[in-house]
């Protein structure tokens, strides 16, 4: 059991730490969007899953754990979504780099067919 909560400690701490150095590392802002739901996810949830095991599945931490787990696997890529939406729709400006602007291309095509 102590080898597992290590293991997941572990997991955690390294997308922890991979998506603090991608958003430090990243150009625009919707790619660090993509860098810090990562860190929330899949950093969190070894923890959380991690606390749940070290205590024990019936005590109270374990509870409280896996109802944030269950919230943040739910609410974080709706709230991911919303940050790169508003920040698409006021003009945040995307990476140079940038190959497809998907939506900007369907608004050209749709004005370009109305006559």
């Amino acid at each position: 059991m102590t080898i597992a909560v290590i293991v997941l400690c572990a997991i955690g701490l390294f997308f922890s730490l991979s998506g603090t150095v991608g958003i430090l590392r990243m150009p625009d802002v919707y790619t660090r969007i993509q860098c810090s739901s990562k860190v929330i996810t899949m950093g969190a949830l070894p923890l959380l899953i991690a606390l749940a095991i070290a205590e024990g599945p019936v005590t109270e931490f374990a509870g409280r754990a896996l109802f944030v787990g269950f919230f943040t696997l739910v609410l974080s890529p709706a709230a991911t979504h919303a940050l790169a939406r508003s920040s698409y729709l006021t003009g945040v400006p995307m990476w140079k780099g940038s190959v497809l602007d998907e939506p900007r291309q369907k608004e050209q095509q749709q004005t370009e067919e109305q006559p």
